[in-house]
């Protein structure tokens, strides 16, 4: 085992890399708390900072994929619709089966230049997350309890609120509504057979609600839908875990542009033009585990610096004070101050594993184990 390949291993090099995501977080947050005055001056150059404010933060995440596990992302398309990546407001459909599927998709947006704007129809629950939600509030996302009746107004006004967007933006949607389980993909497949749906082996039930919504109020803003599915080489289960003890994984994503003329005006036909879409991803994943491949022309776009430099510039400021006041504490000899500085150390450890138990899919919400058996 190498230097760099021992290093990726240990706690301490763990905890150094959360302190800097942490610290910088919170100063990112707070220079977002301070940039709210220019709304009312200029909405459009507040939106501008805080897309580079979130880029500063998030790709903090997109380097650990990157250059610290060196996961390699291939995209199976076609050259007309790579052409246009970067250079239209879309609405992205992913399956949600993997644990660190929206880092995937947060890389192909960095490698795209649109990572300080994309945006997600969002659990409320993350709101309340330090640094995630955080981030997100200022960035204008959609929050969602995921009770229809009580998301519609919030959630249509939230979306047209975007309508005027000054930048590229992705929209993600997870059409199945939380991580797939086998639980949740059992209870699922009970509500396709009471409604007389196709079963889906790999996906749950997509919820329409969401996608029929999105569709109508970003029309005339959004060009296309552009539905993701997304595997790993040999099988994988990746975790975040697993990115931050530098394991390299091969992510493999089939890319399908549908332009947004081509997707039903009516609620009714939109929901059933998804239902559709569920059905051709199933077979692509079927296709894939078969073949351990995607159809479609290979592309592997290349990593950018940026994402590198960003936390190097991070790790620099923040780093340097914390081993001066660490030698200082030692240095004391008081207990009392080492005590308390490892006390310091044992919260951020927690606060970091906290963080990280937010992706985990035995960790999360139990949003689909009953919640498929009611009416969408």
């Amino acid at each position: 085992m190498g230097l760099i390949a021992f290093l990726k291993t240990q706690f301490i090099v763990h905890l150094l890399i959360g302190f800097v995501f942490v610290v910088s977080g919170l100063i990112i947050n707070f220079i977002q708390l301070c940039t709210l005055v220019l709304w009312p001056i200029n909405k459009q150059f507040y939106r501008r900072v805080n897309c580079r404010l979130s880029y500063s933060l998030w790709s903090q995440l997109v380097m650990l994929l990157e250059w610290w596990s060196s996961t390699e992302c291939t995209l199976f398309s076609d050259q007309a619709t790579v052409d246009k990546f970067g250079k239209e407001h879309v609405i992205i459909i992913l399956n949600h089966n993997f644990e660190i599927d929206f880092l995937c998709g947060w890389t192909m947006t960095e490698r795209f230049g649109v990572l300080g704007s994309s945006k997600v129809l969002a659990k409320r629950e993350l709101l309340y997350v330090p640094l995630i939600g955080w981030t997100w509030y200022f960035l204008e996302i959609v929050f969602c309890k995921r009770k229809w009746e009580e998301d519609r107004d919030t959630v249509i006004e939230g979306l047209k609120r975007l309508s005027d967007y000054p930048e590229y933006m992705w929209f993600l949607l997870y059409c199945e509504g939380t991580r797939f389980t086998e639980t949740k993909h059992r209870i699922s497949m009970e509500v396709a057979a009471s409604k007389g749906l196709p079963k889906l082996k790999y996906h749950l039930l997509p919820r329409t609600k969401g996608f029929t919504t999105a569709v109508q109020c970003l029309r005339g803003t959004v060009s296309a839908v552009y539905d993701v599915t997304l595997n790993f080489r040999g099988n994988k289960n990746p975790s975040l875990l697993g990115i931050l003890y530098g394991k390299k994984y091969e992510a493999d994503m089939c890319v399908r542009r549908f332009p947004l003329e081509d997707i039903p005006q009516d609620e009714k036909a939109a929901a059933n033009w998804l239902h559709k879409l569920y059905q051709e991803k199933d077979a692509l994943q079927e296709m894939y585990n078969q073949e351990g491949i995607f159809p479609g022309q290979q592309f592997k776009p290349p990593r950018r610096p940026w994402t590198l430099l960003n936390f190097l510039f991070w790790a620099t400021v923040l780093l340097s004070p914390l081993f001066t006041f660490a030698f200082g504490i030692f240095a004391s000899g008081s207990p009392l101050l080492i005590l308390a500085f490892l006390g310091f150390v044992g919260a951020a450890s927690f606060g970091v594993r906290r963080l990280i138990g937010v992706t985990e899919i035995e960790k999360g919400s139990s949003y689909g184990n009953q919640e498929f058996k009611k009416k969408e």
